[in-house]
């Protein structure tokens, strides 16, 4: 079973939630630093990040690019961030290149302390039901578990 959940709210909204035995800080630093995104933030098995822009200030530039094992297939994302308040909140807005750019997804990322741990809510904001449902039938959820059992092993 895994531990991330995703739901949908009104016409454009996902929200992911997910726990992690590790303090906020820990958390928001994974998720902001390119040296440790690298490690986690893979997706399937078999891809690495060979390209990480992380530059975790308001207006700061995100690239990520993945390659898969045998470099002849990869997708990137392209954005921006918003706002970030360390150790609790980061804003940013995200576009896939697969390889034409996917409408903009204005993301927020909430990291809680929730007992010894973590409750991290990611909500997106997409621009329209159509480009939610999309997303969602990409079965993105097992990409981002994967990823997150990743982060777990790295916190």
């Amino acid at each position: 079973m895994t531990k991330l959940t995703i739901r949908t709210e009104g016409e454009t909204h996902v929200v992911v939630t997910r726990r992690f035995a590790a303090p906020p800080e820990a958390v928001y630093r994974a998720h902001t630093e390119p040296r440790l995104i690298q490690q986690w933030m893979l997706g399937p098995d078999g891809y690495t990040m060979p390209v990480c822009i992380s530059e975790a200030r308001p207006g700061g530039k995100i690239r990520f690019e993945w390659q898969d094992a045998s470099g002849s297939g990869g997708f990137s994302l392209t954005g921006e961030y918003v706002e970030l308040e360390p150790h609790s909140r980061i804003v940013h807005v995200e576009r896939m290149h697969l390889p034409d750019p996917t409408p903009d997804n204005h993301v927020e990322t909430r990291f809680e302390a929730d007992g010894a741990g973590t409750l991290m809510t990611l909500r997106m904001t997409l621009p329209s039901a159509e480009v939610r449902e999309q997303m969602l039938a990409t079965g993105m959820e097992h990409g981002m578990e994967a990823s997150y059992v990743r982060l777990e092993g790295i916190l």
